[in-house]
This record gives C-alpha cells, structure tokens and sequence, in this order.
C-alpha cells in the first residue's frame, strides 16, 4: 500500500516532486483516476475541464485517463490502473459522494491490491482515520453525521498549516486539542509538506527538494 498526501498535490513545486519520485513510472505512462470533487457535474465530466487540469499536472497521455463519474460507477470498477488520485475540494461533500455510490470499498481495494493512492487536501483527508476535526475548518453544509473517512492510515491531517489564507491559528488551536484529546495521530502539513505512507512506515518531506 502507498499513499502520496498533502496540502496541494501538483500545484506545489515540493508536493509534485515528491509525487514524482514515489511513482513507479513517468506521469503520462501512468494510467490515472481522477476523482473530481463535490463540484464536479455531467457537464464538467464530459467536457476538457479535468482532462486539461490533468495535463498541467503532467499526465499528458489522454488514454491513461479515467475521470469518475458517480452515476456511471460500474465503469470504474475493476480498471488497470496505476495511480488513483483526488484533489481539493469539499472533504465532507466529496466523501459523502463517494460512500453513497459505494465506491469507497473500490477506493480500498484498488489501493491495498497495489494502485498508488495521490490526495491533496480533500483528498488527504478522504483516506485518514476522521473526519468530525474538520467541521471547524471546513463547511458541513450536508450536515454530515458519519465521520468514518476510509482509514487507510491511522491518523488524521491538518493541511494548510501555518499558511495565512487558511487561519493559521484557528488551524493551530485545532491542531493542539487534537493533540491533547490523543485519540489519532495527528499530522501537520504545510503547503510544502508531503507524507508517504507505505505499508505501516510513515515519511514526512518538509517542504524540503526531496532529491537532496
């Protein structure tokens, strides 16, 4: 099992190298799928919208792509794949999505039969222990009572940490009573932070190139 989490993913230069090295193979001969967020629709699905952002990232090979659609989720079931990857977004809208189309257990099965798992944010969050943390830092608009995230690693995640846009001290007060309540194992990410979970060791890159 691998796991590849941060607070930006791509979009950050030390997130997008760590991603890179901990990949088995060049990003456009990686065969991908993209789990949009609670945003996405028919519409944005079936147009160039994820396939362009894909591109930027560097998967430029439009055949590796697979972009989940959770009305058609047979589709995506039992796919050669090599990476699956979600993004920012909604962390209890794009969970709730996932869970009610069942496609959670394929999310775990998918990762614990060898496909590398790439969350960012949201997507970090979508595969960590609990949730019910981000009601403080994030809208439950849905009003969401399970907060069971996937728990694929024991721990939560506080991204964005110390970063001015995100309220870094209600981030830090959060952070703290986590701490003190010492029911997970609590990880701060800064926009330059990465953790790679394989198996049952955990690496944390701090913002550092980690080809140094």
């Amino acid at each position: 099992m691998k796991l590849i989490l941060s607070s930006s993913d791509f979009l950050n230069e030390y997130s997008k190298q760590v991603i890179i090295n901990n990949i088995d193979k060049e990003l456009l001969d990686n065969k991908v799928l993209f789990i949009p967020n609670e945003k996405a629709t028919k519409e944005k699905i079936n147009s160039n919208k994820y396939y362009d952002r894909l591109y930027r990232d560097g998967f430029t090979n439009r055949d590796n792509i697979y972009i989940f659609d959770e009305t058609e989720v047979d589709r995506f079931r039992n796919l050669n794949i090599d990476l699956i990857y979600i993004s920012g977004g909604n962390t209890f809208a794009t969970l709730d999505k996932i869970k009610k189309c069942d496609f959670d257990k394929d999310i775990i099965d998918y990762i614990k039969n060898g496909v590398i798992y790439i969350g960012g944010s949201c997507g970090a969050h979508i595969v960590s222990k609990n949730i019910k943390h981000l009601e403080e830092l994030d809208n439950n608009y849905l009003n969401i009572k399970e907060y069971d995230a996937l728990g694929l690693f024991n721990g939560i995640i506080i991204p964005h940490y110390n970063e001015e846009k995100y309220n870094p001290e209600l981030r830090k007060q959060v952070y703290n009573n986590l701490v003190n309540e010492n029911k997970y194992k609590v990880y701060a990410l800064t926009n330059d932070d990465s953790l790679v979970i394989i198996d049952d060791t955990i690496i944390k890159y701090k913002g550092v190139d980690p080809n140094e």
